[in-house]
């Protein structure tokens, strides 16, 4: 029986591990660090997975777990260096004009200029395109708050971008 769990577990780890990391990286600008809150996350996972294999949406459940370690204040660093950014590893092929690579690194730099929180919200509601609801849960906010952070923080990315709105998204 326990085999069966770990082969299980197993498995469901390697498929959400690099979509983990990667919306890990998208909030914290720090791979290495997206590395540790991917693994936090795993490894709390890993402890309750028999309850979690029966939730409707497990990878969900990893990722809420995954962002409040990176959102959990004690376990920022102080640090604001980027290590390791390697802007190909931010492609998508539906973003259309944000597949220039200058374009891609200038939305990035502004991004991580963002109070932690806001960047949360808006990776998981611009670029993962979650749901108002999905937003709120994973990180724990009000569904205001949420509706709230979103338009500040694209007025923000603005602000920091200049005046051309083309630079930014819209919803």
């Amino acid at each position: 029986m326990r085999r069966r769990h770990h082969g299980e577990f197993t498995e469901f780890a390697r498929a959400v591990a690099p979509q983990l990391r990667q919306t890990a990286y998208l909030v914290c600008g720090d791979w290495h660090r997206a590395e540790d809150l991917t693994q936090i996350a795993l490894e709390k996972v890993y402890v309750a997975w028999r309850r979690v294999e029966r939730a409707d949406n497990p990878q969900a459940y990893a990722k809420r777990i995954m962002l409040n370690a990176y959102l959990d204040r004690r376990r920022l660093r102080s640090s604001g260096e980027v290590i390791g950014l390697d802007v190909r590893e931010l492609d998508r092929p539906d973003v259309g004009a944000a597949d220039n690579a200058e374009l891609r690194l200038t939305l990035w730099e502004a991004l991580m200029r963002l109070p932690p929180r806001m960047r949360a919200v808006l990776v998981l509601r611009y670029w993962e395109d979650q749901s108002l609801e999905s937003t709120a849960e994973m990180l724990g906010m009000s569904l205001s708050a949420v509706k709230n952070a979103g338009p500040r923080g694209l007025s923000r990315l603005r602000e920091l971008l200049g005046t051309d709105p083309s630079l930014t998204m819209s919803r």
